[in-house]
């Protein structure tokens, strides 16, 4: 199967501008926060957390700026916005509040059964 590349437009017609630039503040707040929590494990005392939580937290921020660099390179690749399973696009109000989807909302019920 094919898949075409599929240009993501926001209300208006505006290109994607806006998707990118949410993904770019994203990838901005998680690079700071893992270098927020970085340090807080690196304190005597880990700023009142514990250092389990602290490992969990930056595994997360982690995943997030992977997760967000995926979706940069899609954009870059053509690919972003369409659905890695069934091919379609991803509903713009998805996109809106998940920017990084790989699936639309149907295929990712199907990937958590």
């Amino acid at each position: 199967m094919t898949i075409t590349p599929h240009r993501v437009e926001v209300a208006g017609g505006e290109p994607s501008a806006l998707l990118r630039s949410m993904l770019e503040e994203r990838v901005a707040a998680h690079t700071n926060r893992l270098t927020e929590l970085t340090m807080y494990r690196r304190l005597p005392g880990h700023c009142g957390y514990d250092p389990h939580v602290l490992d969990i937290l930056a595994t997360a921020a982690r995943q997030a700026i992977a997760d967000t660099a995926q979706a940069l390179q899609r954009m870059s690749d053509g690919t972003y916005g369409v659905c890695e399973d069934c091919h379609r696009p991803i509903p713009l109000g998805r996109l809106r509040v998940m920017p990084h989807a790989r699936y639309c909302t149907r295929c990712h019920h199907h990937q958590c059964d």
